[in-house]
């Protein structure tokens, strides 16, 4: 063992052998261990090199539907029970331990525009083309009962969207303006609008329940207080913002999918100017989606793949593509930290591992202290360039990677313009932006 060597000393009692285990201390001198860093940095290297041979990330593809999967949600109470909704209508809840549908409705007329579970699991709501929330029991109706929904309500416009409260019987709808309904009643409790704009997404806040963001088409993010049915503030950015998320461990914290390639995490009540830029994606951002830590989360693009974004970095750790997946339009982070799933345009919805090299299944006690050892490695020499390198390195499908490169060349030239005039221009009269600051056009409260 690495902290202590032991010694074996038999001592005869009775009939029995007793066995004493003494510990001597090992001496950390340095003199003693003069090749100490480097045999670690050796064990770094062969780690990283090795995490990028075991990095596996693709699981499964869940095939059955016939068109476009447009939308997900996931169970609250059982890990292994997830739902889409797609373009033709139809709605599948699928098991994901057996990687099977175990049943499909038949949910709407035209689009499937949003989907999501009660906070209990029982039941769930689907929201579609056909101006109608539907809600539907979460188990399969018995021998000879027929596929209906429990209740069905009529709508004067289509809705885009749907989220429930996480504690109440209460839920949240979208579209022409967001309304807010009790489970019992046809008509919404209220209404609560600002602009004129469709509203294409809302979403409830997991911690401070009475919060909830919408996002419009005319570039606003706006954010309601239940209680008091009026809008709190909105922030208006360059371009359309098509979904956001909360951050289940901080209450004022999200982050939104954004049209101009880019994701913003954004402190509430400091909308001013976002916390981080999420650079990384070279086409418009279509969902995204928060690990149950917090820490981490996803996005799904048009531009064919799906990255994995620390919430504090600019740029993402990961990044997911097939030769076969088209656009990703959802995606959905598991609440058991292990699993990512998206849904694309192709009809296939597919389950990635969240961390690519993971071994999954039960580890051996000696397995999981070697795994932690050589993490703990990697971290401590993380910054060197070599180990760097490589743990870096994606192989990229052309097309992203020629856009990148030609997005490099574009951002550089901007840059350059910038440099250039400022140097013929009057002292103090073009002030510096920051990156967080130019995509903000102005805060409304």
């Amino acid at each position: 063992l690495n902290s202590a060597y032991l010694e074996l000393h038999y001592i005869p009692w009775v009939s029995n052998v007793c066995i004493t285990l003494t510990a001597v201390p090992r001496n950390y001198d340095p003199a003693l261990h003069p090749f100490e860093v480097p045999r670690e940095y050796t064990r770094a290297l062969n780690a990283t090199k090795l995490e990028r041979v075991f990095a596996k990330p693709f699981l499964s593809s869940l095939d059955g539907h016939r068109d476009g999967v447009n939308c997900m949600a996931k169970h609250p109470k059982s890990l292994s029970t997830v739902l889409s909704g797609a373009c033709d209508g139809e709605v599948k809840i699928w098991n994901l331990t057996k990687r099977q549908c175990i049943r499909t409705i038949q949910a709407h007329e035209g689009f499937v525009r949003g989907m999501c579970a009660r906070f209990c699991g029982t039941s769930f709501f689907t929201v579609g083309d056909d101006k109608t929330v539907k809600q539907w029991k979460m188990e399969s109706p018995e021998y000879g009962e027929e596929e209906e929904p429990i209740h069905t309500i009529l709508g004067k416009t289509v809705y885009t969207g749907i989220d429930h409260h996480w504690k109440e019987a209460v839920f949240a709808t979208c579209g022409h303006q967001v309304d807010i309904w009790d489970e019992q009643r046809t008509s919404p409790m209220c209404s609560l609008t600002w602009g004129f704009d469709s509203i294409s997404s809302v979403k409830f806040n997991p911690i401070e329940t009475y919060l909830l963001g919408s996002c419009a088409s005319d570039r606003n993010i706006v954010l309601y207080d239940m209680r008091k049915s009026t809008p709190l503030k909105k922030v208006i950015l360059n371009m359309r913002t098509n979904t956001l998320c909360w951050n289940p461990m901080e209450a004022f914290v999200f982050t939104a999918a954004n049209e101009d390639y880019n994701l913003y995490t954004f402190d509430m009540r400091f909308l001013e100017s976002p916390v981080t830029v999420h650079m990384d994606h070279v086409s418009a951002v279509l969902d995204v989606d928060y690990s149950p830590t917090g820490k981490e989360f996803v996005s799904a693009s048009f531009d064919k793949s799906v990255r994995i974004f620390p919430v504090d970095k600019g740029h993402s750790r990961e990044v997911y593509h097939t030769k076969r997946m088209q656009h990703v339009i959802t995606v959905k982070w598991t609440s058991d930290n292990k699993y990512i799933l998206c849904g694309s345009d192709e009809m296939n919805i597919r389950l990635w591992k969240a961390n690519a090299s993971e071994k999954l299944g039960v580890l051996a006690p000696r397995e999981k202290a070697a795994m932690n050892y050589n993490q703990k490695l990697k971290e401590k020499f993380q910054y060197h360039p070599q180990i760097r390198r490589i743990a870096q390195h994606r192989h990229l499908p052309k097309s992203i990677f020629c856009q990148i490169k030609e997005q490099r060349i574009m951002r550089e030239a901007r840059r350059r313009k910038e440099l250039n005039r400022r140097k013929h221009s009057k002292p103090g009269s073009m002030p510096f932006v920051s990156e967080r600051k130019k995509h903000i056009v102005a805060v409304v409260k």
